[in-house]
């Protein structure tokens, strides 16, 4: 089949690269136009771009719905992973078969932006990938294939995607053999159905008082962006890894405690021992190191 990939993120490449290596034509690369990032807010290709750059593949950056249309012609079918642009009904119809999306999360549970986020924030011991035909509304196409996987105890979100991006790109090879077979994708349960909208800086700001489990489960979630964080003198601290520990005394929701250089934190039940974290306007670093320049006071707290 002739390919059109729209994505945007790093979780497409995986799929990329088994496409531009199969039977199939992979035609061209559709991504969003560069945007600012950084400090400098210096212009930056998305990392969909910079793949498709170094391998010398077709590249586009349609910007208005005129430019999407014109982008789409020619395929068979379009693979849609973390695109983020939403797509009209003209659009949809314009290949041959459709468009299929690479989903994070056994649908209909997860519809949104950030289904694995959610499922480890909310505990799940499970997550998945759903490959679907996409419709006109927000995840709620049919379905060709879906694959359970189970989500480690420690694993963070960019862990899990990771894993989950390859296992949505060798899952693509069945929905192709569906198609080719003219097998009809499933429509999706009206049951189990839940959402999974983006994640906000403030929601990912710690709450001291809730238990250690689900403050390590935001921690988890919210790993790369936005970040589980909080605020010590007034100033934001990211924490990046942690888990529950072990301290003599009792210690209570929000104050900080050094035993032995090693770091913990209150909670409502268990303390939460700190591995690493990223102070405001620095680089990722060892719970010891920062101990070693914020020359902490006993009764301080996090905010």
């Amino acid at each position: 089949m002739i390919v059109i990939v729209a994505a945007t993120s790093e979780v497409a490449i995986p799929t990329l690269e088994r496409i531009s290596k199969s039977e199939h034509q992979l035609l061209r690369i559709i991504s969003t136009p560069d945007s600012k990032s950084g400090r400098g807010k210096v212009l930056t290709p998305s990392p969909v771009s910079n793949w498709a750059e170094t391998k010398g593949v077709a590249l586009l950056k349609p910007n208005s719905v005129q430019e999407m249309q014109e982008a789409f012609l020619g395929a068979d079918i379009v693979l849609a992973i973390s695109y983020g642009r939403i797509l009209d009904k003209k659009i949809l119809e314009i290949p041959k078969h459709g468009f299929l999306n690479l989903h994070f999360s056994l649908l209909p549970a997860y519809r949104g932006a950030a289904p694995v986020q959610r499922a480890i924030a909310n505990g799940d011991s499970t997550s998945g990938i759903t490959i679907f035909k996409i419709d006109e509304n927000l995840d709620t196409g049919p379905i060709y294939v879906q694959e359970k996987y189970e989500i480690p105890n420690l694993a963070s979100s960019d862990q899990v995607l990771e894993k989950l991006s390859n296992i949505g790109a060798l899952a693509f090879e069945r929905a192709f053999a569906m198609i080719a077979s003219s097998v009809s994708p499933v429509e999706q349960s009206s049951e189990g159905i839940s959402f999974a909208p983006k994640i906000t800086k403030h929601e990912a700001k710690i709450n001291w008082n809730q238990s250690a489990d689900k403050i390590l489960y935001s921690i988890r979630a919210f790993t790369s962006a936005p970040g589980a964080w909080t605020l010590f003198r007034g100033s934001t601290v990211k924490i990046t890894s942690a888990s529950i520990g072990k301290f003599p005394d009792v210690i209570s929701p929000a104050e900080l405690r050094v035993h032995d250089r090693r770091l913990f934190i209150g909670t409502q039940d268990d303390p939460i021992e700190i591995f690493t974290i990223i102070p405001s306007g620095k680089q990722l670093m060892k719970v010891g190191d920062w101990i070693n320049g914020a020359r902490l006071n006993l009764g301080e707290y996090f905010e």
